[in-house]
């Protein structure tokens, strides 16, 4: 046992913590984009003009129905062979992986807010209209808000499958927990030891944010709002 600790005090969490920093840098700007940019589609999808919403739909399509892999290996991979007026694009590994994974994550959460928006009854877009409300203005203003409240747990249930997702990043050599785990695992030959603490890692990462989601939606719920309605 004093031997285990040691190995892990001394050569894995030392690299694990400059993996967690990287994982950290991948994970905090796509799951903000991913839920601006979810939100903004969810939108586009219920309330948008039909060649806006036309090419939203297409957008969720493709992105919950290809593997999240095949869309990191286009973006780091594919990409750079794609030529548009001689002009090419090249992302680094990071650039890829944020890209990837906020644009596959804000498909999913299009669905939790375009299930939140359809779920506000007419009524409420009816007396906005009677007091002089804009249709933009009573989305903004009226309907959004309440959406985003009803699709707070799905969206937070995205942001934790994306955190463990993030392990795919090191296929596209970025050296995230998963990827300085590996390193250290093939010089040292101690996989089960080095893997034990990277899924201690991922489990402490989720669970501190499955904490701070629920805060979010005890801050952000309206008192009664639930009841009343469940009782409707």
């Amino acid at each position: 046992m004093d031997a285990f600790l040691q190995f892990v005090m001394e050569r894995v969490v030392p690299g694990l913590n400059v993996g967690l920093l990287v994982s950290l840098k991948l994970i905090i700007p796509a799951s903000a984009l991913g839920v601006v940019f979810g939100v903004l589609t969810g939108t586009i999808r219920v309330y948008g003009p039909r060649p806006l919403r036309w090419m939203a739909d297409v957008y969720v399509a493709i992105f919950r129905g290809t593997p999240l892999v095949v869309q990191l290996y286009f973006w780091y991979f594919a990409l750079p062979y794609i030529s548009v007026g001689g002009f090419r694009l090249v992302l680094d590994p990071m650039e890829a992986a944020v890209i990837g994974f906020f644009m596959c994550s804000a498909a999913y959460q299009s669905e939790y807010v375009r299930m939140g928006l359809m779920s506000i009854k007419s009524g409420q877009l009816k007396a906005a209209e009677a007091l002089g409300m804009t249709p933009f203005q009573t989305v903004v203003h009226i309907v959004l808000p309440q959406a985003v409240r009803r699709a707070l747990p799905g969206c937070g249930n995205e942001i934790i499958y994306l955190i463990k997702y993030s392990s795919l990043a090191s296929i596209i050599t970025v050296n995230d927990l998963t990827g300085m785990g590996r390193e250290i695992a093939k010089a040292t030959w101690r996989n089960i030891e080095v893997f034990s603490v990277v899924g201690l890692y991922y489990l402490l990462l989720v669970t501190l944010a499955t904490w701070g989601l629920r805060e979010l939606e005890k801050r952000t719920s309206i008192p009664g709002f639930n009841a009343i309605s469940s009782g409707d």
